[in-house]
């Protein structure tokens, strides 16, 4: 008994009782005596007799386990979002499988193929810089199982999705870096098929049309890789004849890349060029000197996506796309005047 794991038949047998019986009171149901109950909880306690939990989501057809796939687990935004699913899953019962797909479309393919595998209730997603192509996201659409998109959602395809107002974000960026005087502010953008990046390049570009500032593509450098391709960005841009006052950055991780080559090139923040970047990530508080940003709640951000996943499971057949849009933050350090 010992070599395997223990089952309710080998509970039944050590208790001389039938193994519906054995059932019925670890499920704690009320027409179980106390005393047999008693003895069956105390009895599996005392050889770790753990549910098997195929077995149960075969009969129920339901495994109380949410799948989530997301970019990068150790970018500080995707982890606060973790951190919120977590928080409201194990309150509602429900276990939670973390996937991530390392910015990579096939790593992503395959994520959500094994969260089919193992049977997943529903799955929340952020989808890679690489994807544009859908039909992995359409599979999963075909089983009938609910999926809900969070911060990065792909284009058109019908499902739930919780973000940020990042055109409004952006706004509030450049729209600062304006009422302090820069005349000529670039963006560091990130890859084009991205919805965000498209935001904020969007928000970038009104709060410039807005104020009449000219809009000059020369002061827009898109980077397909984010961080690894921040410091040629930022190269680039210190490269010009009339060198840009501030940077406007698609996210924290780049304008931090972008401090750091800014400093190196021997200029100084933020009297010769201010930096802004978006997300709120920790680092951004540290580093010298403290990094203007744009805040979103992530942690937020988490919770309400699995609200959405699990209002869809307990409502399917009504169930209607929803998006929900949550609003962000100004935040003022030492990167801008």
């Amino acid at each position: 008994m010992r070599n395997r794991p223990i089952t309710i038949r080998d509970l039944a047998l050590k208790l001389d009782v039938s193994i519906s019986t054995v059932s019925r009171a670890l499920r704690g149901a009320p027409e179980i005596n106390p005393e047999t109950k008693t003895a069956v909880l105390s009895l599996a306690k005392e050889l770790n007799y753990q549910p098997n939990v195929v077995a149960q989501s075969l009969r129920n057809k339901k495994t109380n386990t949410i799948g989530v796939v997301v970019p990068e687990i150790e970018m500080s935004f995707f982890s606060s979002v973790m951190s919120g699913i977590q928080e409201m899953a194990r309150s509602h019962g429900y276990r939670v499988l973390f996937t991530q797909s390392n910015e990579c479309y096939q790593e992503e393919s395959h994520n959500l193929d094994t969260l089919l595998q193992s049977r997943v209730d529903g799955i929340l997603m952020s989808i890679s810089r690489e994807t544009s192509n859908t039909e992995h996201i359409q599979k999963i659409l075909r089983t009938k199982t609910p999926i809900v998109f969070f911060d990065r959602t792909p284009h058109g395809v019908p499902a739930s999705k919780v973000i940020v107002d990042d055109r409004d974000g952006a706004y509030k960026a450049v729209s600062y870096l304006i009422s302090t005087g820069a005349k000529r502010i670039a963006h560091i953008g990130g890859p084009r098929n991205l919805e965000i990046a498209r935001n904020r390049r969007k928000g970038y570009i009104d709060a410039l049309s807005e104020f009449n500032h000219p809009v000059g593509e020369h002061l827009i450098v898109h980077c397909e890789h984010l961080k690894e391709d921040a410091v040629e960005a930022t190269k680039i841009l210190l490269g010009q004849e009339e060198i840009p006052d501030a940077i406007f950055c698609i996210n924290d991780p780049v304008a931090i890349k972008v401090i750091q080559t800014i400093k190196d090139k021997g200029f100084r923040i933020p009297e010769d060029i201010q930096v802004i970047g978006f997300a709120n990530d920790p680092v951004s508080e540290v580093i010298e000197p403290p990094l203007s940003t744009i805040s979103q709640p992530s942690k937020a951000m988490g919770r309400a996506a699995l609200k959405l996943l699990l209002d869809q499971l307990t409502d399917e057949n009504d169930f209607q796309p929803k998006t929900q849009l949550m609003e962000t933050e100004l935040l003022l350090r030492g990167s801008t005047l």
